[in-house]
């Protein structure tokens, strides 16, 4: 193995003995980079019953080999460690963007593992030279947005910086990081990073130079990516770009794909990113309650990001109080919240600001939306519902997906529901569409594993797809590519508009100079998705038992879709179908897992991984172990 492509080494700081160490990061490259190495180090290193907030939990920062290339949408980052967003603590995730990534490589590090615990708050201060420990007592109690900024102007604007906001502080379950360029990580990681009174870590790098073993093979594939112009489109006949006078694009660390990554300036003067679901959670509300648009919806949003919450379990949460209160369950005054005035500044500020301090009802909202119905009572549980736009009963695929991770798996869900939401563009004869039935089932083929793949009215091809999707998304959750711009599924620019998924290793190859091919690079994908399955059954996981979706997926007929409005997906030969008043057959998901768990080579009845699986990933410590233990 080379060392192009890779800064070589891996910082490892105790909070507690104010220590650090370098290792290096060719013990590990078997896992490739990000979530790979990440989950290497978790498996080794925190044992079952450590508590997400014990100063054995580790909290990891990794990226990939392709980080701080331009062009290739490739500087993303990954944070994980044990999180306490699910009962009993588990594994966790989150997937970042901005600068800060980029700026680690360049300071000479793949990841830094984070263990222990501080007496008091304290910053990380990395530079090309240096590796620092710093009181941050006059941080602690800041919001992440003005951390930055103090950060900035002792360090110098050059600096990069991730830091926890008051939920973080206080350990609020859905509490997240935010970095540079308003790049935000959730999974309740933002929480571990509190209770280990780490406040920031800021990087400075002088140096901005990769070492690749192929420069001119790469740059060939990288005209052939831009060739392609993979990126923001039309979604279910919507343009979901936030445009206007005060925007601006605001994309990662040398990306030149067209993303929907913008920064807003709001009348007031503050500016920052807002896109996707951050900018629309409060939208409907916001309109609703002033009867115009206006920026309370970005105030919003930015609001989330210096408390440190994470806004798509805030949306779950405020749809939730909002049922509770117009079933009498919650009134203001019980709330201390004005949810009366929901859409309004004041309620919005009321509710982050009293979660993220844990104020009266806030301390219990800062436990999670189950415990918190839990502790209002029986009526107050049946008011949880459960909505995302990926919803299985309309894309049957996804309950494989959604079943099998330890939290919501956006990137799997998108490579079901982008290519779906560019053929609806089809259907309303948008212009330009160009994603027809067709289309979608040649991608399908090559993608999915199976034409059938495409067909959305039945459960035939899905389990085969589901394995495929997730091997190559957590192919590149190592690498780590953007979601917005890979897998390349689809181009107007490309044969038969069928995009090219062999891409990615072949920049791996002229990166590294080690050849791997397509299938190679999912072999990868598939390792580190049987080690995060190992992580979460040693942790507790059940195996085929709880591997579930929640229960009214298979009760509650299919009313609406927050983006695909009308419910339609591609049938059998393609034709239109309307998935309104569906539900997930119960009998129908069971055998799904069945073919999902012989095509993944598990034990059926347990839906555990097999040690000859495990071994022939050369996982065979792993398989060592829970062949111990009778798994």
């Amino acid at each position: 193995m080379t060392s192009f492509g890779y800064a070589g080494k891996i910082l490892r700081v105790d909070l507690y003995s104010r220590r650090s160490e370098e290792l290096s990061t060719f013990d590990y490259v078997g896992f490739l980079g990000g979530r790979g190495i990440a989950a290497k180090i978790y498996w080794d290193e925190v044992m079952p019953e450590t508590n997400a907030f014990h100063p054995d939990n580790r909290l990891i920062f990794a990226v990939g080999p392709l980080c701080g290339l331009p062009s290739l949408g490739s500087s993303r980052w990954t944070v994980c460690g044990k999180s306490p967003t699910r009962a009993g603590d588990h594994f966790c995730y989150s997937n970042l963007g901005g600068r800060w990534g980029a700026e680690l490589k360049f300071a000479g590090y793949d990841a830094i593992v984070v263990q222990g615990q501080s007496e008091k708050p304290v910053y990380l201060f990395i530079t090309d030279s240096t590796v620092e420990l710093k009181e941050a007592s006059f941080l602690w109690g800041r919001g992440a947005m003005e951390t930055r900024q103090i950060l900035k102007s002792q360090l110098g604007s050059s600096a990069r910086v991730v830091a926890i906001g008051p939920a973080g502080e206080n350990m609020v379950v859905m509490a997240s990081l935010l970095a540079d360029n308003d790049a935000s990580g959730s999974g309740g990681l933002g929480a571990v990073m509190g209770s280990k009174k780490l406040k920031a870590i800021a990087v400075e790098s002088s140096r901005k130079r990769l070492r690749v073993a192929q420069r001119e093979r790469l740059q060939e594939l990288t005209n052939r990516f831009r060739g392609l112009r993979s990126g923001a489109f039309l979604a279910w006949g919507r343009d979901y770009l936030v445009r206007g006078p005060r925007t601006r694009r605001d994309p990662c660390y040398g990306c030149e794909g067209n993303c929907v990554r913008i920064s807003y300036q709001a009348e007031n003067g503050t500016a920052g990113k807002f896109m996707c679901q951050s900018s629309t959670f409060y939208q409907p509300w916001s309109q609703k309650y002033y009867g115009r648009q206006n920026d309370v919806p970005f105030y919003a949003t930015k609001l989330c990001d210096d408390y440190g919450l994470d806004t798509w379990a805030l949306e779950l949460m405020i749809l939730w109080m909002k049922r509770c209160y117009k079933a009498g369950i919650l009134t203001d005054e019980k709330a201390g919240i004005p949810i009366s005035q929901l859409g309004s500044l004041d309620f919005i500020q009321t509710l982050v600001r009293k979660i993220s301090l844990r104020e009266g009802l806030g301390d219990m909202l800062a436990r999670g939306l189950d415990k918190a119905a839990d502790f209002l009572g029986s009526e107050a549980r049946r008011e949880v519902r459960h909505t995302d736009p990926y919803d299985p009963r309309l894309y049957i695929t996804t309950a494989l997906l959604w079943a099998t991770e330890p939290r919501e798996p956006i990137q799997q869900l998108h490579e079901v529901g982008l290519p779906i939401a560019q053929w609806v563009n089809w259907v309303k004869k948008i212009e330009g569409a160009y994603l027809s039935s067709e289309v979608l089932r040649a991608i399908a083929r090559r993608f999915w594993g199976s034409e059938i793949a495409a067909d959305f009215s039945s459960y035939e091809g899905k389990a085969l797809a589901a394995k495929q999707i997730q091997d190559r998304e957590y192919a590149k959750e190592c690498l780590i590519l953007c979601d917005w711009l890979w897998p390349v599924m689809a181009s107007e620019y490309s044969e038969g508009y069928v995009g090219d998924p062999s891409l990615e290793s072949a920049i791996l190859s002229a990166v590294t100079g080690d050849e791997v091919n397509e299938e190679g690079l999912y072999r990868i994908g598939e390792k580190v998705f049987n080690l995060q399955r190992a992580i979460l059954i040693r942790e507790g996981h059940r195996g085929r038992e709880d591997d579930r979706i929640p229960e009214e997926w298979h009760t509650v007929p299919l009313k609406s879709n927050a983006v695909n409005a009308d419910c339609v997906v591609p049938g059998k030969h393609g034709e239109v179908v309307c998935r309104k008043g569906a539900v997930v057959d119960r009998q129908a998901f069971e055998r799904m897992k069945d073919e999902y768990y012989q095509l993944r080579g598990w034990d059926v009845a347990t839906g555990f991984p097999s040690c000859a699986k495990l071994e022939e990933l050369e996982l065979d410590d792993v398989a060592q172990y829970l062949e111990q233990r009778g798994w």
